[in-house]
């Protein structure tokens, strides 16, 4: 089975799910069309999920077309990715943007939070090392 596949394991999928990360959210990244909130995971890879408002993107078509983007940036991108959970949140016109600019701005924030988590990671490690308890 490929490593790139997109299974309803890499999904959150239910209240319960997304509940930990708008409570907990330990990584925060945005710019002027997305709001990437992420935490740790206790599941066993990880996973996205997807809040794309009929108020910010009316047509139907739209956020889907939003949403199939954000879902294979995610599974193209997940081996790289920590074990934490993502919460997407468009903004309004983030339907808006052309292809090319939207796949690179997603990459973007990606980017960001796995930066942000392994330097995280990183002094956690560091602190650990000189605090053994």
């Amino acid at each position: 089975m490929s490593t790139e596949a997109f299974p309803k394991t890499a999904r959150l999928l239910s209240a319960r799910d997304y509940k930990p990360v708008f409570d907990h959210s330990r990584y925060k990244v945005s710019n002027k069309h997305f709001l990437f909130l992420a935490t740790a995971s206790q599941a066993r890879r990880p996973r996205i999920g997807l809040v794309i408002a009929k108020k910010h993107i009316p047509k139907a078509v739209q956020r889907n077309r939003l949403k199939r983007a954000l879902r294979e940036a995610f599974r193209l991108r997940q081996v790289n990715i920590p074990l934490i959970d993502i919460v997407v949140l468009a903004r309004k016109d983030a339907d808006k943007l052309p292809p090319v600019e939207l796949r690179s701005m997603i990459n973007t924030l990606i980017d960001d939070i796995i930066t942000r988590e392994a330097r995280d990671t990183k002094e956690k490690d560091k602190k650990a090392r000189r605090d053994p308890a």
